[in-house]
């Protein structure tokens, strides 16, 4: 059984900093790109990063390039998001995904996703 589950979530100021973990289990966690993505109320579940199979590939949207950073550790079947500089508009439910596919920002082509966890911006 796969489970995906994610950790680190919380309560945080703007321009603060918070790091979510991701820890995997029942699949092979290298054949599978990484994804991080995100869904505030009444909005639709968007991409955030993804990482290649290797780590060595990493893709942000352009929402989050240079203040967020995502990387895996394939000895420990984990994948984190560092996210720095946060902004109210970061505040959402943040799920990790474990895709096929080489690295995607679409949600249809992620195979595994986690339960989520809260994460809240202040102003």
């Amino acid at each position: 059984q796969v489970q995906l589950v994610e950790s680190g979530g919380g309560l945080v100021q703007a321009g603060g900093s918070l790091r979510l973990s991701c820890a995997a289990s029942g699949l092979r966690f290298r054949s599978y790109a990484m994804g991080w993505f995100r869904q505030a109320p009444g909005k639709e579940r968007e991409f955030v990063a993804y990482t290649s199979r290797s780590g060595g590939s990493t893709y942000y949207a352009d929402s989050v390039k240079g203040r967020f950073t995502i990387a895996r550790d394939n000895a420990k079947n984990t994948v984190a998001l560092q996210m720095n500089s946060l902004k109210p508009e970061d505040t959402a439910v943040y799920y990790c995904a474990a895709s096929l596919y080489a690295g995607s920002h679409k949600v249809e082509e992620y195979d595994y996703w986690g339960q989520g966890t809260q994460v809240t911006v202040s102003s």
